[in-house]
């Protein structure tokens, strides 16, 4: 799964209806995640494993992406082999 699958939002529901039938909104989590809304205002967002573990990855990716930069324009540091 990529990450524009898992940000791209379609299906909008209400607490209400998260209430009553929370399996249909995980079935529907599995294709693509869901916005809850609690008196109109964005609560949580409802997700299958796979695409959680994608966002994982992509985080982690983009952490790494920022430390091989910032690690890019530092100075080299000469190590001996003979001194370690």
């Amino acid at each position: 799964m990529k990450i524009k699958d898992i940000l791209h939002i379609k299906t909008i529901i209400s607490m209400t209806e998260l209430r009553r039938n929370p399996r249909a909104v995980i079935k529907t989590a599995e294709a693509l995640p869901v916005a809850v809304l609690n008196r109109s205002k964005l609560t949580l967002y409802v997700f299958s494993a796979e695409a959680y573990e994608a966002l994982i990855d992509w985080v982690d990716d983009a952490s790494l992406i920022q430390t091989i930069k910032a690690r890019r324009s530092s100075k080299p540091i000469k190590i001996d082999l003979n001194d370690l």
